[in-house]
């Protein structure tokens, strides 16, 4: 069996045997001139040049590391190796993308970002910083940069999760996440959830939230196989009220909602139905009751149609009214009617997407407003 050198040693070899063919045919200051443009060949690495240019690259990679290095800073010299090869293994195009930013030269950049000491490496995501690791620590590096890498790939070959599931570690989307605004249903406050109206024969309220891609879409054949406690339906009739608290204040952006009815049943009456019309409410402390939330406003009414959902997931993005969801620390979700003719509404899976803000302090949900005089 045969030894894979480490990308150090491939890069050597490499620029060794061009030193031995072309060190005779070409005066000095020429041949290194060259040697020095292979090398830039070779990184994969970005040298961001302004704060325009960083801003595009943060732009068009859903995942972006950035080095913040000086010229005459030691710890930054001993950690480029690792930071280069990581760079090397794990760069996709639009994907993941590796930069390099040179504090001295660029000032506006590392003040806008608050670096005060080198290096200071970032994770972005969707645009957003969701990592800061300070000094030279190859092993915290590495094993953040991996964790991302891993995410990236899964969601290149699934369409943003779509297709891969949780068995890589990711979570299932459904459909490809908005940009610059990413999956925080991790947010969601499980063991504050209320559902009313939900059959118990079926999966329960914190099915929807799980990671792993419907088990629904596993048989293509019918949407009915796999466990049936894998999605949720309603009971009684067609109506289902969900409420939503989170762990911490949030700016929603959008939902989105798979739905996979089989289709295999006899009679219409007994198929469920995907939602149809929804109705948002902001910030409420408990459940509404279903004359409660026909009596009041709602934040926002959407209504989905069958166009709207993607035949190969089941899935509907489902755009929210951003300037009216700001500071949002729980949203309730009124299922007012499916589409169809049926009498139960189903569904498999349900995600979030916006941006994060400050942790609330759980155990007691908070009262938004002064009830008494609404």
């Amino acid at each position: 069996m045969g030894l894979e050198w480490p990308v150090e040693g491939r890069i050597m070899v490499s620029l060794f045997e061009r030193i031995l063919f072309t060190l005779d045919d070409n005066p000095p200051l020429t041949f290194f001139s060259r040697l020095l443009a292979d090398v830039a060949k070779m990184s994969q690495t970005v040298a961001i040049t302004s704060a325009q240019h960083f801003t595009q690259v943060l732009n068009s990679s859903r995942i972006v590391v950035t080095d913040f290095y000086a010229d005459w800073c030691g710890p930054c010299k001993a950690v480029a190796p690792v930071y280069e090869q990581l760079s090397s293994q794990l760069s996709r195009p639009g994907s993941i993308t590796f930069t390099k930013v040179n504090t001295d030269m660029q000032k506006d950049i590392a003040q806008s970002y608050n670096i005060t000491a080198m290096p200071t490496f970032l994770i972005f995501k969707g645009g957003r910083e969701t990592k800061r690791i300070r000094g030279a620590d190859p092993k915290a590096l590495d094993a953040a940069v991996k964790q991302l890498a891993q995410e990236a790939a899964t969601a290149d070959e699934g369409g943003n999760a779509v297709e891969s599931g949780a068995s890589s570690g990711a979570t299932w989307l459904g459909a490809a996440a908005p940009r610059n605004y990413p999956d925080i249903t991790e947010q969601v406050d499980q063991l504050g959830l209320d559902f009313l109206n939900l059959d118990g024969e079926k999966g329960d309220k914190k099915t929807p939230f799980q990671p792993n891609r419907p088990s629904a879409l596993a048989d293509k054949k019918t949407a009915a196989g796999g466990p049936r406690n894998d999605w949720i339906e309603s009971d009684t009739d067609e109506q289902l009220m969900l409420f939503i608290p989170f762990m911490c204040t949030l700016k929603l952006h959008s939902v989105h909602i798979t739905s996979l009815p089989s289709g295999d049943s006899d009679s219409d009456d007994e198929t469920p139905m995907r939602p149809k019309t929804l109705k948002f409410y902001t910030n409420r402390s408990h459940n509404l009751g279903f004359d409660e939330a026909d009596d009041m406003p709602a934040t926002q009414e959407i209504e989905i149609k069958p166009s709207d959902w993607d035949p190969k997931t089941g899935t509907a993005k489902v755009e929210l009214r951003f300037v009216k969801f700001q500071n949002i620390t729980s949203v309730v979700i009124f299922v007012e009617s499916g589409d169809g003719e049926g009498e139960k509404t189903r569904i498999d899976r349900l995600r979030v997407f916006g941006e994060t803000g400050e942790k609330r302090a759980m155990g007691k949900l908070e009262k938004i407003g002064d009830e008494q005089g609404e």
